[in-house]
């Protein structure tokens, strides 16, 4: 059947030569990759329009700079814009008159990724942007697929996920008209009541758009991609790439700052973490798939590590703190530990030694200097950012995960290795290195050439902190000496043994 196909089929570079493509999110981690990637891989495609939405401090086009970093092709680019949140995704007319009778692709991956967000918003931009972009596309003349990036958390209530799409617990018009007449005190009451075993509104809002979607799709050549919790880059467009503190990264660079010393996760518990490669890679191989072969069922593929190539928070873990051992940032708070444990009484105190004690004595020391406190606010959002991913650290999951099998079954050999998507070939101890010293060069810009003064500066933190133990004990010591004729005594017997030891030591020296 594969030869079969592989001889129907172009290749997925040809198959992008000289068709335009529609992309939503293309400011987002994700977008940016897919963009690098489709401009490398397929040098040959046509013009890749880009909603963009406008900041306060920088228009569509000063935007686009950002991520327009190829001159040779800036022809290709072709800026949009638009609001996923403003009717009609506040589209010009003439933009989509372009988009209705150019465009032959189409990838939606704008969506709010914050855990936190408030349901309206989560509901207007996950939801709703669906709505209005199938809305769109509907009137796309030359459509060939719709790829909608979803999450593998989608559907997180169950231990178990196949890659179909699951009945919702609510009807999204419900919701929809609900929200209408709810005031933002009223929503904000019943958030929890509806998002049910969900742990957040983003996975909540990411179920009803799916659901959404095949009901008001229906009739468009649809396919879905559900990534897990999407990491840095494995090789390209370079290892270790990354330009958001968001999931792990945040997390690697506190651990390597000494700031994080505790977390609440199952130690044996899969951290199903997978390089942004792999599901932009994946996200064009099923445009071109399902362009291609359309298939009579959505293509649902799951991109994800926990069920083909497992790494444990554990053994994750032991990678990153050798590492930082190694290669450590610059201007340390404390040296680099950490404490992974599943019990919340446990969790709760070495938190409220190993970061709040720390973190107001800090305050105290930089009150006393002068300068402004910031130990306890930083921690303060370090917890906030804690409480929202201990939902996905405590327990595992497993997806099924036929499709991408099937998929790289299709591809010739030569795709396989320029759109590689299977992670069983993944080394993670050599990813996670390469992963946290991304963080250190692409978010906190640190220089490599600054490493020795960085172990300089641990051993400096090492010796404060024996040092301080020390005091500590001894001031402890005498503390219980001088109140206590038990401890007095054995004071004085410990101290009988010392120096029997040493009076034993110097007559073996002498006779020797």
């Amino acid at each position: 059947m594969a030869d079969q196909v592989e001889d129907i089929l172009p290749t997925v570079a040809e198959y992008y030569t000289g068709r335009n493509v529609f992309i939503t999110g293309g400011t987002g981690f994700i977008g940016k990759v897919l963009i690098e990637k489709l401009i490398r891989s397929c040098p040959k495609i046509g013009k890749l329009f880009i909603l963009i939405r406008p900041k306060r401090s920088q228009d569509i086009h000063q935007r686009m700079e950002d991520i327009k970093d190829q001159p040779k092709f800036k022809d290709r680019f072709v800026p949009i814009n638009g609001d996923m949140c403003v009717e009609g995704l506040g589209i010009s007319p003439s933009d989509r008159d372009m988009l209705e009778t150019e465009t032959q692709i189409v990838f939606h991956s704008a969506a709010t990724v914050r855990f936190d967000e408030p349901l309206r918003v989560a509901v207007q931009m996950n939801v709703l942007g669906v709505r209005k972009m199938v809305q769109l596309c509907k009137n796309f003349k030359k459509l060939e697929v719709f790829v909608h990036v979803s999450t593998a958390y989608a559907n997180c209530d169950r231990p178990y996920i196949e890659e179909v799409v699951y009945p919702t617990p609510v009807d999204p018009q419900k919701l929809i008209d609900s929200l209408e007449w709810m005031d933002d005190e009223m929503v904000e009451l019943i958030t929890q009541q509806l998002i049910g075993g969900k742990p957040n509104t983003y996975t909540y809002t990411k179920q009803l758009a799916e659901d959404l979607l095949i009901k008001e799709g229906a009739g468009l050549p649809l396919a879905i991609v559900r990534p897990s919790i999407v990491g840095a880059a494995w090789k390209e467009p370079i290892p270790g790439w990354i330009d958001n503190y968001n999931g792990p990264s945040g997390l690697y660079i506190a651990v390597g700052k000494g700031i994080l010393r505790s977390m609440k996760c199952d130690y044996q518990g899969v951290a199903d973490i997978v390089p942004v490669d792999i599901p932009v890679n994946m996200l064009i191989t099923v445009a071109w798939y399902t362009a291609l072969a359309k298939p009579s069922n959505i293509l649902i593929c799951h991109s994800t590590t926990g069920s083909v190539n497992p790494f444990t928070w554990g053994e994750m873990e032991d990678v990153v703190m050798n590492f930082w051992k190694k290669v450590p940032l610059d201007a340390c708070f404390r040296r680099p530990r950490i404490t992974l444990t599943n019990n919340g009484f446990l969790h709760e105190f070495y938190v409220m030694v190993s970061h709040l004690v720390p973190a107001y004595l800090a305050d105290m020391g930089y009150s006393l200097l002068g300068k402004k406190p910031r130990m306890v606010k930083i921690y303060n959002k370090l917890h906030r950012s804690m409480n929202t991913l201990t939902y996905f650290t405590v327990q595992s999951w497993e997806w099924t995960y036929s499709n991408l099998d099937m998929l790289v079954s299709q591809m010739s050999p030569e795709d396989r290795k320029t759109f590689y998507f299977d992670p069983r070939p993944l080394h993670w101890p050599t990813y996670m290195e390469n992963y946290c010293l991304g963080t250190k060069k692409f978010l906190l810009n640190e220089d490599l050439s600054g490493i020795p003064a960085a172990r300089a500066h641990l051993k400096k933190l090492r010796n404060i902190r024996y040092t301080f133990n020390t005091i500590l004990a001894i001031v402890l010591w005498r503390t219980l000496v001088a109140r206590s004729q038990i401890a007095r005594n054995l004071w004085f017997f410990i101290m009988g043994l010392v120096m029997k030891f040493v009076k034993y030591f110097r007559i073996t020296s002498t006779i020797r």
